[in-house]
């Protein structure tokens, strides 16, 4: 008898299931101004952030600072948690829709403070962003706290954007819909670092996590960038057996890996990784044998979800894994070639993807100046002209990417090679491409769009923005 109820007696000392997430926050012991932090893997699909803040408010608690990795149109709740004061400081690596658009019209009191995938992990391991409470959605998890990404009702694949905080939160709370018998397997986040789990009817909606566009474009601009876009890298020198590639989800984008992958069948090239956001179409690369591996930090569709889950050459990466350059060695470092958008750029090719063109908060870094900062070769691929405005002017609103990182833009009507890279520039006019000055390319834009007014700002900072060691590199104000 006596040894029965010792054992007993140890099962109770490390039970972590609670019955609601209101007594999994009183046991973490949240206070008044405290932190508590969130990863966006289910994207607009996410059900977690909300369902925590709502009953963070219901219990009182005021002055909280909200650290997500990214901030969608399915939050709108914070703006009136942040008008409660609730939420008094944000600290995120991108933000769209109603939040973003409150937060530009001065909302709220505190700048909003914008890292990217590689700058926040390294504030988190640092301790410059202490977090208290970590809240990690779990598509599946035991009783014990292990957890993944890749099986359940809301599989998202890679938690790579949650390893930080589950390895630095003071607490961390697990958020499941699916739990299951102990152990479970595959573990992506181990049961040493989770504290408590919470088991809910939904934590998200998984087709939601779909990015905005992970369809090749057919739109005939579109279709003119990608192919000079593929035609730059065949020509950079960089397009051989081994190379690594990272491209966005764009439509543009994509079309830019179709023309490459013609390019490396036609070659005979194999790619050694692909990086970064993975899309389907990356998985149809590593399928057909075009590339050996993709590193994944998170993925963008269903079809990557799919094959992270059923292919051991699919590898899910942490964010620090990914891109912090402090860590002792980081993917984006080990890259050839990134692929990346623009919604600005400037004659000194600084790029923005933070504001737009009336100054609103639609976006953010990311992994943009992180990839272009570790990569051989840094395309922006965008339309010359978007909505009647040109997408080149003198001075981007804000720096996302600073233009010495940046080598080359690719345009319908022309492609710029930075100054720094005089070697690039003569080999792509040697292969016949339309190589333009950029201040011509820009003179051909304001031929066709007139020159734009500058968008008008208040006098209030709403952001900063933080570049990936740690530098404020530009501020954004309110809008008028």
């Amino acid at each position: 008898m006596g040894d029965s109820r010792d054992l007993e007696g140890r099962q109770v000392a490390v039970k972590k299931l609670v019955g609601s997430l209101k007594e999994a926050i009183k046991l973490c012991g949240l206070e008044d101004g405290m932190t508590v932090s969130f990863h966006h893997h289910l994207r607009n699909g996410d059900y977690v952030l909300n369902m925590v803040m709502d009953t963070i408010a219901e219990l009182g608690y005021k002055e909280i600072k909200v650290a997500a990795s990214a901030v969608f149109p399915v939050h709108e709740p914070l703006i009136n948690h942040i008008k409660q004061g609730v939420v008094t400081q944000i600290d995120t690596n991108y933000m769209s829709g109603p939040v973003g658009e409150a937060i530009s019209r001065g909302l709220m009191s505190n700048p909003v403070v914008f890292r990217t995938h590689g700058g926040r992990p390294r504030a988190i391991e640092t301790g410059e962003l202490p977090i208290d409470v970590a809240f990690i959605a779990a598509p599946s998890s035991d009783c014990y706290g292990n957890i993944n990404g890749v099986d359940g009702p809301s599989a998202c694949g890679s938690l790579g954007y949650a390893f930080p905080d589950a390895m630095h939160a003071e607490k961390v709370v697990v958020i499941t819909d699916n739990l299951v018998n102990y152990p479970l397997t595959p573990i992506s986040i181990d049961q040493t670092r989770v504290d408590y789990v919470v088991v809910v009817d939904s934590i998200g909606d998984p087709k939601g996590i779909v990015s905005g566009s992970t369809r090749i474009t057919r739109d005939p601009v579109g279709l003119t960038i990608a192919r000079y876009a593929a035609e730059v890298i065949e020509h950079s020198g960089l397009l051989n057996d081994g190379f690594s590639f990272q491209t966005g989800a764009g439509g543009a984008s994509l079309a830019a890996a179709y023309y490459l992958k013609k390019f490396m069948k036609e070659k005979g090239i194999t790619g050694s990784f692909g990086l970064g956001g993975i899309t389907g179409y990356f998985v149809e690369l590593l399928e057909e044998g075009l590339f050996k591996t993709l590193l994944d930090v998170q993925c963008f569709d269903l079809d990557a979800v799919r094959s992270i889950k059923a292919n051991p050459n699919h590898q899910e990466i942490s964010a620090s894994f990914y891109a912090n350059p402090e860590s002792k060695g980081c993917a984006v470092d080990k890259l050839d070639i990134v692929i990346l958008g623009a919604t600005e750029i400037d004659t000194s090719f600084n790029v923005n993807v933070h504001t737009d063109s009336n100054g609103i908060i639609m976006g953010g870094s990311g992994g943009h100046s992180d990839t272009a900062a570790g990569s051989k070769l840094a395309l922006i691929v965008a339309p010359l002209i978007r909505a009647r405005l040109p997408v080149l002017v003198d001075r981007v609103l804000t720096i996302t990417t600073p233009g010495d990182t940046v080598d080359v833009l690719v345009t319908e009507r022309g492609i710029s090679v930075n100054p720094k890279n005089e070697g690039l520039r003569e080999r792509l006019t040697e292969a016949g491409l339309p190589v333009v000055d950029i201040h011509e390319l820009k003179k051909k834009a304001e031929a066709l769009t007139g020159k734009p007014n500058p968008i008008k700002t208040g006098g209030k900072v709403v952001a900063h923005v933080e570049y990936r060691d740690g530098r404020i590199i530009d501020t954004i104000k309110n809008t008028e």
